[in-house]
């Protein structure tokens, strides 16, 4: 995976809009208002009635739901968000700020197309900065059971989405097949106004369950033995398969950027979908940390030993790869069976201790912290540790690619996220908070 810029700016809305309406699942009214945002800001969904709380619209954020997209920052949700993503994807709104006084989007009519016409009449503004795309250059695969989604490369700059949807020759629905591209495909007219869909007994289950108990058949599309219900009719004669590339697109946009290849969809939803995002994304950062790996480092181990107190056998970083001002640095530790802790961890079974990749990553926020002139002279001192996962673990051999990232710097508090890769896999991620002290005291 490549992220290059397209020969085009980022886009921002031209003024506000605002939508309201009951959620799909949980019925509880909202007010949205779409609202523009700065170049490199992304989409950000704000929830004006839990004190202003931001929850960015990218795939660190997703959890778990049936039938549905949800963000999650600490305690605080956003339901329903596909059709919204969607048509922000569908008209390529790069940056967007989205406040909203509830826990779930409007369902509306169940499909991106009130989204769509909300936002077209506001307009798009281009801004100062590069757009830039996830170009797809070799194939990616996740599978769940017989449902699959393929992304392969594609020799033209945008998206290709084709879905075969399959409900097997005996149900309403049946099979269906339908593709869509970003060039020359109409998405307002072939795609925005696909509704979400139910089979008769999906409904009733949902009932059972407490969701979506404040529709009808009316106000939902609800798929019996003989067609829609409750007076519906379809929009398309493949209404529901349509429907399925509107929650494609919206749940792939939580990538960040706009992807460039082809992507085949068989009998997906959206935690597949999500799983094809997590992949991508792990393909680009292993990719890129190896080409950080063997450029010109920003910081060579002389040059840590003079910003770093820590000495052997405690230096845990080699080199520094990238660093973004403040904000963001990569460093590298290479592992080797000469490391002393594979002495006693483990004979036999050298694993390196989790406590120490944890402190490699400390060590890496220690410089990013060190970058700013008012930090200068300043020692950081681990003060708590949240959110510590030890995922995989790491051996001789490994390449441990550090990520540190702020979250938030004061003069006496710093407070840093932090990952480990090994490849394109995540082996350890935590949030660190340091208290800053002078260098003599």
């Amino acid at each position: 995976m490549v992220l290059k810029s397209e020969n085009a700016n980022q886009t921002t809305l031209a003024g506000e809009s605002t939508i309201s309406g009951p959620g799909l699942f949980m019925g509880e009214p909202a007010t949205v208002t779409f609202k523009p945002a700065p170049a490199d800001h992304g989409i950000v969904f704000i929830r004006t009635d839990r004190g202003n709380a931001r929850v960015p619209a990218n795939i660190q954020h997703v959890v778990k739901r049936p039938r549905r997209t949800c963000l999650r920052n600490g305690d605080v949700t956003i339901d329903t968000c596909e059709h919204a993503l969607s048509a922000l994807a569908g008209l390529a709104v790069d940056n967007a700020i989205i406040e909203m006084d509830g826990p779930e989007l409007p369902a509306l009519d169940g499909s991106a197309k009130p989204y769509l016409d909300a936002l077209k009449q506001v307009g798009i503004d281009s801004v100062d900065a590069p757009r830039q795309a996830l170009i797809i250059n070799e194939p990616v695969v996740v599978k769940n059971g017989d449902a699959m989604i393929v992304a392969t490369p594609c020799p033209e700059p945008y998206m290709q989405v084709i879905y075969d949807l399959d409900y097997g020759v005996d149900t309403v629905i049946g099979r269906q097949v339908r593709a869509f591209d970003f060039s020359n495909g109409n998405y307002a007219d072939e795609i925005a106004p696909a509704r979400t869909y139910c089979l008769e007994r999906e409904a009733m289950e949902l009932r059972s369950r407490g969701l979506a108990s404040h529709l009808t058949a009316a106000d939902m599309l609800v798929l019996g033995d003989e067609g829609p219900l409750g007076g519906n009719s379809l929009r398309y004669t493949d209404e529901p398969v349509r429907h399925k590339i509107v929650d494609l697109i919206g749940d792939l946009y939580l990538l960040g950027a706009p992807i460039h290849g082809r992507i085949f969809a068989y009998k997906s939803g959206h935690a597949l979908n999500h799983a094809l995002v997590r992949k991508l994304i792990r393909q680009h950062q292993a990719q890129r940390h190896k080409t950080l790996a063997i450029e010109r480092p920003v910081f060579d181990i002389r040059r840590l030993t003079k910003m770093l107190p820590h000495r052997y056998p405690m230096l845990l970083v080699d080199r520094v790869v990238e660093l973004d001002g403040a904000r963001r640095a990569v460093g590298i530790k290479n592992v080797t069976i000469n490391e002393p802790f594979f002495q006693g961890h483990y004979p036999g079974t050298p694993i390196m201790p989790g406590v120490l990749v944890v402190e490699a990553m400390a060590q890496l926020s220690g410089v990013l912290i060190g970058q700013s002139l008012e930090h200068t002279g300043k020692l950081a001192v681990l003060l708590s540790l949240d959110r510590v996962k030890l995922r995989k673990p790491v051996t001789p051999g490994d390449q441990l690619v550090l990520e540190a990232e702020s979250v938030r710097v004061r003069s006496r508090i710093a407070h840093m996220r932090c990952r480990a890769y090994v490849g394109e896999n995540l082996v350890a991620e935590a949030e660190v908070k340091f208290m800053l002290v002078d260098d003599e005291e």
